[in-house]
């Protein structure tokens, strides 16, 4: 996934990171999605990268729950309908976009955790990655995966959610 500007033509950090792995052809097939929308998400070839698709999705700027559950939410539709077996999610609008890294962390995971509850949306997925780019972002998703993913067959209740957060600290 690349957290993109609405013009998806490039920019800084993980979208020009991936607009230079993958090459010039992405930047030529992006011109011709007409852009992007606030919460929504395109779906283009990965090109160079070692992946076989990228899905763009454009975050809001500044804090917008609504707007960021969108772009995951926009991004988990793509992978059903093109029956993906993986999708790597990166942290959206995290960046310079200028959502705070925890509150957009939980959104992320609280997104992808009510939308795999739906049985249908699991058919042929295999895996779900979460990418950090900074090393606070990776200690906010190793501090809140338990949260929301508990490692244990534990029913995810108010209280196990409790207890999983107590034993991250």
């Amino acid at each position: 996934v690349n957290a993109a500007n609405s013009s998806l033509l490039g920019g800084g950090g993980i979208d020009g990171a991936i607009h230079r792995a993958a090459g010039p052809q992405l930047l030529a097939e992006c011109r011709t999605l007409g852009g992007c929308e606030t919460g929504h998400a395109k779906i283009t070839a990965g090109y160079k990268l070692p992946a076989k698709h990228v899905i763009h999705t454009v975050g809001p700027i500044g804090e917008n729950e609504a707007a960021l559950k969108s772009c995951y939410e926009s991004v988990l539709r793509i992978v059903h309908e093109k029956k993906l077996e993986t999708v790597a999610l990166c942290g959206v609008s995290t960046g310079i976009y200028g959502y705070p890294v925890e509150k957009a962390a939980e959104v992320a995971l609280r997104t992808v955790r009510n939308w795999l509850s739906h049985p249908k949306n699991r058919v042929g997925l295999s895996r779900i990655v979460f990418v950090t780019f900074t090393q606070r972002e990776t200690d906010v998703y190793n501090a809140l995966m338990p949260l929301y993913f508990p490692p244990t067959d534990e029913p995810l209740t108010r209280s196990a959610m409790i207890r999983a957060y107590n034993k991250a600290k």
